[in-house]
């Protein structure tokens, strides 16, 4: 009757009789069969699942986020762009500026070209466009996102000369015209 080595020894010691013997050999049967054994590892299973899955769903929102708020960005310094680019530029003055490799040129009038090359006005980026926009704003627009701002004109506080240099008295300007 007795189904394991553990309930005999124990009926032999005496700290079990039959009555409890059977029962707790009937509830080992009925666990086995009805599986309650393996639904202990099966809700650990799904516990885990659930967890990589909310982990993994984490992630993704994440890099949505960062996708939209990267696009709310640049939405926002195109309008500040548009909305602060100077419209009478149109000259018989070029300006010339490198622009991804490549050499741009701009027509511009005379005040505007003074304030490029001064410092004063930078150059931005407008779609296929550019756009000239006042310095303190390039920076603003610069140190948000790199890619808009493409000319601005550091002033030169310090220049250093060479003592020895035969030349030094004469100085080069940074607008000169070829």
């Amino acid at each position: 009757m007795v189904k394991n080595a553990l309930q005999a020894q124990l009926l032999k010691a005496g700290l079990i009789d039959n009555k409890q013997a059977k029962k707790s050999s009937k509830q080992a049967q009925h666990a086995k069969k009805t599986g309650q054994d393996t639904q202990a590892a099966l809700k650990a299973e799904i516990e885990k699942a659930k967890q990589e899955k909310l982990a993994k769903d984490n992630e993704l929102n994440q890099a949505k986020q960062q996708l939209l708020e990267e696009k709310t960005l640049k939405a926002n310094i195109i309008q500040m762009i548009k909305q602060h680019q100077i419209t009478a530029t149109d000259g018989d003055m070029t300006y010339q500026f490198i622009d991804e490799n490549k050499i741009k040129k701009l027509y511009v009038n005379q005040q505007v070209y003074n304030a490029v090359v001064s410092g004063s006005l930078a150059i931005a980026k407008l779609e296929q466009n550019y756009a000239f926009i006042p310095q303190a704003l390039a920076e603003k627009i610069d140190a948000r996102m790199q890619g808009y701002i493409i000319g601005i004109q550091k002033q030169a506080e310090d220049q250093s000369t060479d003592e020895e240099d035969p030349y030094a008295a004469y100085v080069i300007p940074d607008d000169l015209m070829w």
